[in-house]
């Protein structure tokens, strides 16, 4: 079975995800403090397969390298924002005063497609408006929404690459979709459903 840990990171509280079963681990968006991440791997005797970004922005990547060379494992992006992951400009951490760079994706996203990663098996969405390339992983039981969809939110459209359009009709097309008690995982704060988001987010 498939479970999935959250683990709390840096200092605007990002999500990253340990999803895992049979002693193996998905890593997403591993955001900072790589030690907290290194312990909950420990503590739950997983070793990661592979990492998943569901964007580039700076609190979805800072750990990202400390993860990748610990651990010898391939990472994932959009084609969209592979180029991001070396541009403190266009991952924003050039705002936060320590500005940095990550070394290139070794794969891209095909959408739609699903993915057997390691006896992982999920699809990939194009959820794109918070950032060009934001897209969404859909396991059996629940999404992985990256900072798309939040519990009674969405994403901010005030950044470079932003489209405020393009958000709602992604989570309208490919979120919205689903069933009503899919579990929603977001970038940020705590889990909804799909069928609460229907219902009770102001955006829609």
């Amino acid at each position: 079975m498939t479970q999935i840990k959250r683990i709390i990171t840096g200092t605007i509280e990002e999500n990253c995800y340990i999803i895992y079963q049979e002693k193996k681990a998905l890593i997403v968006d591993p955001g900072d403090e790589f030690v907290s991440i290194k312990k909950e791997l420990d503590e739950l005797k997983v070793t990661p397969v592979a990492i998943l970004l569901t964007h580039t922005h700076y609190d979805h990547i800072g750990a990202l390298e400390e993860v990748r060379k610990t651990y010898s494992v391939p990472v994932y992006v959009s084609d969209l924002e592979q180029a991001w992951l070396a541009n403190p400009v266009l991952n924003l951490s050039i705002h936060t005063g320590h500005p940095f760079t990550a070394e290139p994706a070794e794969y891209e996203f095909e959408l739609f497609k699903t993915y057997g990663i390691e006896g992982f098996k999920f699809k990939v969405v194009p959820t794109p408006g918070h950032s060009p390339g934001g897209v969404s992983f859909i396991f059996d039981d629940f999404v992985v929404s990256g900072d798309a969809l939040f519990k009674g939110s969405v994403g901010r459209t005030d950044l470079t690459g932003s489209d405020s359009e393009a958000l709602l009709k992604g989570i309208k097309e490919q979120l919205f979709t689903l069933s009503d008690d899919m579990l929603v995982y977001p970038g940020h704060g705590e889990s909804t459903t799909i069928g609460d988001e229907k219902r009770t987010n102001p955006f829609f």
